[in-house]
């Protein structure tokens, strides 16, 4: 399956154009995209380990002043996915992008979100 990413509505977080940067800075031409990066700046030939995403979450997070205790690199899925719901894009299109196959798993990704912002007496005027 083909999945895909449209440019963003907002340049600073537009996945394309990022991506566009980091091949442009990495000087990537084949090879693994997602590479690591040693402590002296140098971009690796070689993919990425499946243990470097909740590194880098959690060390974001750190720099950014946030707990990371609650947070791992699957927290960037399960935020994709509630963001999507909450902006109200259908189950199915959500399913298409991450390649759930089971719709029970995929509600299972959709956090809690605020009372006020998805509140079924706000959505009727009430």
């Amino acid at each position: 399956m083909v999945r895909g990413l449209p440019k963003g509505t907002n340049e600073a977080t537009c996945p394309v154009r990022v991506f566009e940067q980091w091949v442009a800075a990495a000087k990537i031409t084949t090879g693994p995209i997602f590479r690591p990066i040693n402590r002296y700046g140098t971009v690796g030939t070689k993919a990425m380990s499946a243990l470097a995403v909740p590194r880098i979450v959690k060390e974001s997070l750190r720099r950014a002043g946030i707990d990371s205790k609650d947070y791992s690199g699957h927290s960037l899925r399960a935020g994709l996915v509630t963001a999507a719901a909450m902006a109200g894009v259908s189950e199915r299109i959500i399913m298409l992008q991450t390649g759930h196959k089971n719709i029970a798993v995929l509600r299972r990704y959709i956090r809690e979100g605020s009372v006020f912002r998805e509140n079924a007496a706000a959505a009727v005027g009430l």
